[in-house]
């Protein structure tokens, strides 16, 4: 009888905790869209559109006056510039890289603004009718189109610089891995994707769960891990996707 007892009281104790802890650490609620017969994810476009109206200012307010020795926010941004271009450079190689640079820096700004606005930004607390805002690379559809950009983009470059001479690649050395080297194609976005996406999920995730547990100073250090997690993780999307571009344009060039 008091095995009963306390099994009604553990389960009545789980069903009400752990309905609290879903409830409260619940991620990827949507605000819909209907276009038509469509439903798009309204939140990615609403932080999306965020991040770039906050890059574009940033980047009008450091170039609209130009000095020949840079000061002040024009000398973060030719730090920056400097940054991107040394990591197109190293990956794609010192006579290709130029004309890369501009994706190359576009894809890292974007991942790096819309995870630190998911990490910094409290979105939580601003109520929607439906859904919840987030960071636009906390939904799979935003880091699956940028994983295929890339992929569009090493295969543009490999084209252009190798002609249809770039399909040769899959059958070297050996035809035999001709299977193997059509599927890395499949796995290289796949990676990219997945990657991103589940690293800033787990890190809303894991400060989520802190906030509710703790919800003074903990959380804290979680959040200035998560920034630089998020960093991290612009920096390895944007290096690989310059390697992948890189691989393309060297890869068979010579032959």
């Amino acid at each position: 009888m008091a095995f009963y007892t306390y099994a009604n009281y553990y389960d009545n104790f789980k069903d009400i905790f752990g309905s609290l802890m879903i409830s409260s650490v619940e991620v990827g609620q949507h605000l819909y869209w209907q276009i038509g017969e469509y439903k798009i994810h309204g939140q990615v476009f609403l932080v999306s559109w965020l991040v770039i109206l906050s890059l574009l200012t940033i980047a009008f307010l450091g170039t609209r006056r130009l000095n020949r020795i840079p000061q002040g926010l024009q000398n973060f941004m030719e730090f920056v510039l400097e940054f991107l271009q040394d990591i197109a450079k190293n990956q794609i190689g010192e006579h290709e890289y130029r004309n890369w640079v501009p994706y190359i820096a576009t894809v890292f700004l974007f991942i790096l603004g819309s995870n630190w606005a998911g990490a910094l930004i409290p979105w939580k607390l601003i109520e929607l009718p439906q859904g919840e805002l987030a960071a636009p690379t906390n939904d799979i559809n935003t880091t699956v189109a940028l994983a295929l950009l890339t992929s569009i983009a090493y295969f543009y470059a490999g084209l252009s610089k190798n002609g249809i001479g770039y399909f040769s690649r899959y059958i070297e050395p050996t035809p035999i891995l001709l299977p193997i080297n059509i599927l890395e194609d499949f796995t290289k976005p796949l990676s990219l994707s997945f990657r991103l996406f589940g690293n800033v999920l787990a890190d809303e995730l894991v400060v989520s769960v802190f906030t509710l547990l703790v919800p003074i100073l903990i959380p804290l250090p979680v959040m200035i891990l998560g920034l630089f997690a998020s960093s991290i993780q612009a920096l390895i999307f944007s290096t690989l996707s310059a390697a992948y571009i890189g691989e393309a344009i060297e890869g068979h060039g010579e032959h």
